[in-house]
């Protein structure tokens, strides 16, 4: 096998979100009069995009009704957060440089709503990436493959030739949904248990051996 393209994850694979996450989250609640969580709390309701983020987040109990509204106070509070605490995973950068120098195609795909991530990746990495898709009305949040075939559709790159690189059990299962193998990052929001558990055909603890991997497929 030998991979051309590599599609990574966003949050918590090539860029820590937490703790702008948990500061919008608490926000929220916050405004709603609900009592807040700690970061390790907000590590583990992401994942799956802001409703079921703020859904897992607000009380046992809460009307749909108020979590449509604690969601949007949320997201207001998000798409002006997102860049105040937000930076690169060590080694990130050296990563993507060494992947241009050997001419991969790379993209990102993210449950965060798509003008998120769009603006995210251009902020942080428009260097490097310059396919970046999120959540919208006409793209399905992972683990549904929909964002992975738009993002190999937008490079023009076939399934065999590419690889996806994300740190949760949602990952897996979105790479192994889009036909892809899956290298599971212990660096980010899950551990590597979660990762075994979920069937990751990798697993990598720093950036660079992703390198190893491709050299080797």
């Amino acid at each position: 096998m030998t991979y051309n393209t590599v599609i990574f994850d966003m949050d918590g694979t090539v860029l820590n979100t937490l703790e702008d996450l948990k500061d919008s989250v608490n926000y929220a609640l916050d405004q709603m009069g609900y009592p807040s969580r700690t970061l390790d709390e907000v590590r583990r309701f992401v994942g799956n995009g802001a409703r079921l983020l703020i859904e897992r987040a607000v009380p046992t109990g809460t009307t749909k009704e108020a979590c449509d509204k604690c969601l949007d106070i949320y997201s207001k509070h998000y798409a002006t957060n997102m860049q105040n605490k937000t930076k690169p995973y060590d080694g990130i950068i050296d990563l993507l440089k060494e992947l241009k120098d050997r001419k991969y195609k790379l993209a990102i795909v993210s449950n965060k709503f798509d003008t998120s991530v769009k603006a995210l990746c251009k902020d942080h990495y428009d260097e490097y990436i310059k396919v970046a898709i999120g959540e919208s009305q006409n793209v399905a949040r992972k683990p549904a493959p929909d964002s992975v075939f738009t993002a190999m559709e937008e490079l023009g790159s076939k399934g065999e030739e590419s690889i996806y690189v994300g740190d949760s059990d949602v990952d897996v299962q979105t790479a192994h949904n889009a036909g892809l193998k899956c290298v599971g990052v212990t660096w980010g929001f899950r551990s590597r248990e979660i990762l075994l558990n979920a069937g990751a055909d990798y697993i990598i603890d720093k950036p660079m051996e992703l390198i190893q991997i491709l050299e080797n497929a």
